[in-house]
């Protein structure tokens, strides 16, 4: 087969068209949206137990994605292989649980037995499958159909834009919960406290604020050079500028003092007051740090002062600081 000459611009278009059919496929699932997929959510949130999702071959590799995903967004989940359900893994589901089972086919010896326990028990069969007529339909409680036209294969073979529809409709479903339950940031990040995900989706803006002698602060009567110093020590981009009340009055960053020494080269001696920037925007402590990056990239700032009821200032938000921390 090595020594088999090749046409590219042939697989070129092979390329182009299986992604086509895929697409078709994903998009052809948004008309089944419907009140099949509505009790499948409704097993899944009465569920008291796990979701046990199940599947052979291909089917299988996108039941254990379906089942991290449903796991790292609030929903008790585990994937059950179906030969090693055979030989003792059936133990794993109980009364209680609900299992999902992808099989395009609708039908496997492998998954014909393990249903047949799950009757047995009274296990609900949520069924993602290509085929509602099928054994597998005829058994479940929720049929889901995930059918596609053709496979993006170029052969018609492999399994491709059957796989595709049915991660995008496990995506759908997991939505769905995630959005029934409130699942929230705050929630995502505490399940996934060791990620760069958790990091971003779980801070607050104190959590990352620079504080005492990171955060540089002047009163309005501070000449430029002092503030020029003050920014320099903090070794940030900007100082607030605090009334006589200890209150934000402003903000002013060493660009500021930049275009003023352009046009004025006595321009250190001037006060903050006359060259910063009053009401600049603000971050409150306790709201998500995402939120306050959205704001300072929209705005283009780079340092945003944090501050509390009373306007007084509690630290300096850095854009470079949560830009290195990979937040975005």
């Amino acid at each position: 087969m090595a020594d088999r000459e090749y046409d590219l611009s042939q697989a070129l278009a092979s390329a182009r068209e299986a992604i086509a059919i895929e697409a078709d496929a994903v998009r052809a699932l948004q008309g089944r949206i419907d009140d099949h997929f509505a009790r499948a959510v409704g097993l899944i949130l009465e569920c008291s137990g796990r979701v046990v999702v199940t599947g052979m071959g291909k089917s299988g590799a996108v039941g254990r994605k379906l089942a991290a995903t449903l796991a790292s967004t609030g929903t008790p989940s585990l994937f059950l292989h179906p030969a090693e359900g055979l030989h003792g893994d059936l133990g794993m589901v109980a009364s209680g649980d609900v299992l999902i089972v992808l099989s395009q086919s609708g039908w496997t010896d492998e998954l014909a037995v393990i249903i047949a326990a799950m009757v047995r028990i009274s296990v609900p069969i949520i069924a993602f499958t290509g085929r509602e007529h099928s054994p597998l339909a005829d058994q479940a409680e929720v049929t889901i159909n995930v059918s596609v036209e053709r496979e993006a294969c170029p052969l018609g073979l492999a399994p491709t834009a059957s796989t595709t529809a049915q991660i995008a409709m496990g995506d759908a479903l997991a939505a769905a919960v995630m959005t029934a339950r409130r699942f929230t940031r705050e929630d995502f990040a505490a399940l996934h406290p060791g990620g760069q995900l958790g990091r971003t989706a779980g801070n607050h803006v104190a959590d990352l604020m620079r504080r005492d002698d990171a955060a540089a602060t002047v009163s309005e009567d501070t000449h430029l050079r002092d503030v020029l110093f003050a920014i320099t020590s903090a070794r940030a981009g900007a100082a607030a500028v605090l009334d006589s009340e200890g209150r934000l009055s402003g903000i002013i960053t060493d660009g500021d003092v930049r275009r003023v020494l352009l046009s004025d080269g006595d321009a250190l001696a001037r006060e903050a007051r006359q060259v910063m920037t009053r009401d600049p925007k603000i971050a409150r402590a306790d709201e998500p740090a995402v939120q306050a990056l959205r704001l300072m990239q929209e705005y283009k700032i780079g340092d945003m002062p944090v501050v509390d009821s009373e306007r007084r200032v509690q630290g300096m938000l850095s854009l470079k600081d949560m830009l290195d921390l990979g937040m975005e």
